[in-house]
Formats: C-alpha cells, structure tokens, sequence
C-alpha cells in the first residue's frame, strides 16, 4: 500500500449514476470504448477504469460511476457517443489485488483502515484500474486500486 499521485490522464468515457447491483450491466461499455476508440484513429494508452463518484459503501445509495479509456489525446471534432475529459492530478492511496473481483471488499477494507491509521482525509471518488481480466480464472485478476484523500 502507497500514498501516490497520479498525474492528468485524458480520457474517452462513459458515465452513468447506479448502484452496486448493477455494475455487472456495465462490463461492455469497456469494448464499446476500446471500439470506439480504434475507430476514430485514437492512440489507447492504458487499461480500462472505473471511477466511483460518492460512493460510501451502501449497496442502495445511488452514486457515479464512469468507465473510462486513457487516451492520447481528445480530438475537438469528436461528436459519438462518448465524451472525454482530461483528469487533474488525483492524490491517493493505492494498492493492488490479485483475485477474484468478490474479495475486493477486504482490500477496500485495510485501505480505510490504512487512511484512518496515518490520519489521512478520505474523498468519495476510488479508481479501479483493470491490469489483467480474466472471465475464465479470477485469480489470476489484476486491479489496481486507488481510493482519493485530500
């Protein structure tokens, strides 16, 4: 576990207000990004993120989330069905997971406990950037996750 900040990324995303119940309805939007993204000639430079806005934890409250696609550039003439943005720099605590997406909850967990322990300000936005996916053998998942402080 790191405290880090990640520098301004541009993004092609996708952005929707959910629950958590939901999430699993939102797993193509990834391939209708990557598609989108090789259509209109745009240089992909990074894996798939999910960004959660004000999400605390309760499986009812609705919050933001946006399915985003680092790329090089956002070309102002871009008129489909995405938008894009470019991030500010983005001061978190990170670290990684190997394994199933359901014990993501443990991780989430020591990442609180670390925040509180070193008396770091927690915000509501948390990053999940997928390494590795693997549909076939979960353990062989690789997230990246990055919960905000201030």
């Amino acid at each position: 576990m790191q405290v880090k900040e990640v520098k301004p990324i541009t993004f092609l995303f996708f952005r929707t207000v959910t629950q958590l119940k939901d999430l699993v309805n939102y797993l193509p939007v990834g391939q209708e990004l990557f598609r989108e993204a090789v259509q209109n000639k745009l240089a992909i430079t990074g894996p798939i993120h999910w960004h959660y806005f004000g999400f605390t934890g309760d499986e009812t409250k609705p919050f933001t989330l946006e399915v985003a696609l680092p790329v090089a550039t956002a070309p102002q003439e871009y008129d489909g069905t995405f938008h894009f943005k470019r991030t500010e720099p983005f001061k978190c605590v990170s670290t990684v997971h190997e394994g199933s997406w359901t014990s993501m909850p443990e991780a989430y967990e020591k990442m609180v406990a670390f925040i509180f322990a070193n008396k770091l300000e927690p915000l509501a936005m948390n990053r999940e950037i997928y390494t590795n996916v693997d549909f076939t053998d979960q353990a062989s998942n690789v997230t990246e996750i990055q919960m905000g402080i201030v």
